[in-house]
């Protein structure tokens, strides 16, 4: 806790992917509390507000964590195509015959 409190900025990147235990949900839910009001978090997630009861297993403790994610803020929600997935099909285009 104490390395990641010198951080000024703490990236959490595709909050959801992968599940965690109970113990897991707990001590993230306790980096994020920590942070509250000192410290700037980023979090990426493909997952709904909605859906995080399932991350932190619970909605007490969900909403707890999103009152104090949401109260000082700015949300981007980003609903569009995804960039790995056009470039990897740009990728596999056939070269185009030069005219």
């Amino acid at each position: 806790m104490n390395r990641l409190d010198k951080l000024d900025l703490l990236i959490v990147d595709e909050l959801g992917y992968l599940s965690f235990s109970r113990a897991g949900a707990e001590l993230l839910f306790q980096v994020f509390a920590d942070r509250y009001e000192r410290r700037s978090l980023l979090i990426t997630s493909n997952l709904a507000f909605s859906d995080w009861d399932q991350i932190f297993q619970g909605e007490r403790m969900t909403a707890a964590l999103l009152d104090r994610l949401t109260h000082h803020c700015e949300i981007f929600e980003m609903n569009g195509e995804s960039y790995r997935l056009k470039e990897s099909m740009e990728q596999k285009k056939p070269p185009r015959k030069k005219a």
